[in-house]
C-alpha cells in the first residue's frame, strides 16, 4: 500500500514562481540526491524561511563538527523515533543506511536503537538524544558527564543537543503539516 501522495496538506506555491536562488538550490538537490526533498519543497511557502532552513541543516549537518554525519544522521533518527515523525523516519532513516553502509542499522535506529550494537560512545550520545527529546526537564550535570566520560568534549555536547533540538522542531513541523517523505526513499541502499 503506497504512502499517501501530498506533500503536505496546506497550499504550496507554484514551483515555476520560486526565487532563482531557491531554484538553483532545487536543482542541485536533483543532480546531488536525484530528488528535492519534500521537506524543502514545504518550506517553499516562505522563501525567507526556507533560506533559514536550508542554511541551517547545511551548518548542523553538513560543517565540521567532533561528530560524524552518520553521528549526526543517527540522533535525527532517534530523536524521530521518539517522536514517531513518519517524514524524518524514512528520510533519515535512509542516510543511516548510505552513510553506515548497512542496511538494517537505519531500521534499527527507526524501531530501537538500544538493539544496535554500537560503540559506547555512540550509545551515550543516543541516550542523551532520547532523553533529551522525551524528558528535557531532566537533564542534568550528569548527563552531561556521561558524555564527557564517553568521549566527547563540550563543543561535541553543544552539537549532540543541538542535532536533537533541530530534529524536535522539524518533527513537529512534519507532524503539524502532515508532511509525507519522497517515497524514493524507500526504495534506496536496500
Amino acid at each position: 500500500m503506497p504512502q499517501p501522495d501530498h506533500i503536505v496538506r496546506v497550499d504550496l506555491p507554484d514551483q515555476e514562481g520560486l526565487d532563482e536562488d531557491i531554484g538553483k538550490y532545487f536543482a542541485v538537490c536533483q543532480e546531488k540526491l536525484g530528488l528535492v526533498p519534500y521537506v524543502l519543497r514545504a518550506y517553499t511557502g516562505n522563501q525567507a524561511k526556507l533560506r533559514n532552513f536550508m542554511s541551517f541543516y547545511n551548518e548542523l549537518m553538513l560543517a565540521e563538527s567532533g561528530l560524524s554525519k552518520l553521528e549526526r544522521e543517527m540522533i535525527a533518527v532517534v530523536v524521530s523515533s521518539a517522536n514517531r515523525c513518519y517524514y524524518c523516519l524514512v528520510a533519515h532513516g535512509q542516510a543511516v543506511r548510505r552513510l553506515s553502509g548497512d542496511p538494517q542499522l537505519g531500521e534499527m535506529m527507526a524501531m530501537n536503537y538500544r538493539v544496535a550494537e554500537l560503540e559506547p560512545r555512540q550509545r551515550a550520545m543516543l541516550d542523551y538524544a532520547w532523553k533529551l527529546t522525551k524528558s528535557p526537564h531532566d537533564i542534568g550535570e550528569s548527563d552531561r558527564q556521561a558524555l564527557r566520560e564517553a568521549g566527547f568534549t563540550d563543543a561535541d555536547i553543544f552539537d549532540v543537543t543541538d542535532t536533537a533540538a533541530f530534529f524536535n522542531y522539524t518533527n513537529r513541523m512534519a507532524h503539524g503539516l502532515d508532511m509525507m517523505p519522497n517515497p524514493d526513499y524507500h526504495a534506496m541502499e536496500r
